[in-house]
């Protein structure tokens, strides 16, 4: 049968002993005619590897790179060119900070009233449960703006630990479609942290001037507070942003140690208070409360306090001329409330007694912090910068 006209004609096939022949005119299968031969192939493959390096100059490859200006494309840049590359970059890590900052409450209807209600609402839960049922608030004058303040203070740390530990793992897309220096993420998150802890700084300014608190020269302390604790926030979270890169238990881990730190520094209670209260459980153990007061969350908390509260720096011990009388009655009647009704300023007797650490230490102690987090957080993170984006 003829076929069609316009229709191309049929393919037709034969079986043989030796293969099946196409209507080509190959013969495909084993032991035919045209079947590749495995000592042909084996010679061809030779042949294109003589031709390969004839064509390619003795020496590695990675020296022929070089002598044409060529570099790997995932090398781990020197550390000034890293840093440089992330000053050039500083406009879109604002930029970018700021647009997640905008986009982070835009489904609520609250919207970014979010970001100072959620400190608040903390804070309050705070009151209710440890100054108001636990009474941790004794030995301690204008306890509501102490608590406010280490709350928003303790937050910032909080939250840009958490969200660091899990950037990388989060942006894997965006890694793997752009070439950008990788701190640029960790660090983008902090600033964003950061811009919503000034945000909530407005209603906490509100809340000490409405309770009685001054507003004084000393409040200027809390700007180079506050830049050694975001320096101390940048270098832990490129730490935690590297080990969360690799491990995702971090992840899941740090909640609970950070649940453990907010606990451990004096942020519903004064430290130096319950070290020198007669009924303080410190007061017996003078090494827990060193350790407690020097932890890097409790440093910068206690020196944001004291640049904002005159109640905190005028209370805080060794912030006068030492009396063992005054102190004595700090320690016996400072959580006396029959006491203090006729004796209020009682509370600030604290400030005649041994501090724990002095103030000049604990700007030593921020400075150490975050001058030690930076380093190692951005030294640990850089040297797996080829890393990121494989998990």
């Amino acid at each position: 049968m003829l076929p069609r006209p316009g229709l191309s004609p049929p393919r037709l096939s034969v079986v043989t002993n030796r293969g099946r022949l196409s209507a080509p005119g190959t013969l495909l299968g084993q032991g035919g005619p045209a079947a590749p031969d495995a000592a042909a192939t084996v010679a061809t493959k030779k042949q294109a590897t003589s031709r390969t390096n004839e064509l390619v100059p003795p020496g590695s490859l990675s020296a022929l790179a070089g002598s044409y200006g060529l570099r790997p494309s995932a090398a781990r840049p020197p550390v000034f060119t890293y840093l440089r590359q992330l000053w050039q970059r500083r406009h879109f890590i604002i930029g970018f900070a700021t647009a997640r900052t905008i986009a982070m409450y835009t489904e609520a209807k609250l919207g970014q009233l979010w970001q100072v209600l959620t400190p608040l609402l903390n804070a309050a839960v705070y009151f209710l449960i440890f100054g108001e049922l636990l009474h941790t608030n004794r030995g301690v004058p204008q306890f509501i703006p102490f608590l406010v303040t280490g709350v928003f203070v303790f937050n910032f740390t909080q939250r840009s630990v958490i969200t660091a530990s899990k950037v990388m793992r989060d942006s894997l897309p965006l890694i793997r479609a752009l070439y950008f220096p990788r701190a640029c993420l960790p660090l983008g998150y902090v600033i964003i942290e950061l811009q919503q802890l000034l945000l909530a700084f407005s209603v906490l300014i509100i809340i000490v001037l409405a309770s009685g608190e001054p507003l004084t020269w000393y409040w200027l302390l809390a700007l180079p507070a506050l830049a050694l604790q975001t320096a101390f926030n940048i270098g832990t979270g490129l730490l935690l942003a590297r080990w969360g890169a690799g491990f995702d238990d971090v992840s899941q881990l740090l909640p609970f140690i950070v649940r453990t730190w907010l606990y451990m520094s004096g942020i519903m209670f004064s430290i130096s208070a319950l070290s020198l209260l007669s009924g303080g459980v410190l007061k017996d153990h003078p090494t827990l409360a060193y350790l407690m007061q020097i932890n890097p969350a409790a440093v910068f908390i206690t020196l944001i306090r004291n640049a904002v509260l005159a109640s905190a720096r005028l209370s805080f011990p060794g912030s006068a001329p030492y009396n063992g009388h005054l102190c004595a009655v700090y320690r016996f009647q400072g959580d006396n409330h029959h006491y203090l009704q006729h004796n209020p300023g009682a509370l600030y007797y604290s400030a005649h007694c041994h501090p724990i650490i002095s103030t000049p230490q604990l700007w030593m102690y921020g400075a150490g912090w975050a001058l030690a987090a930076l380093l190692i957080g951005f030294v640990v993170f850089w040297r797996a910068e080829t890393r990121y984006g494989r998990g």
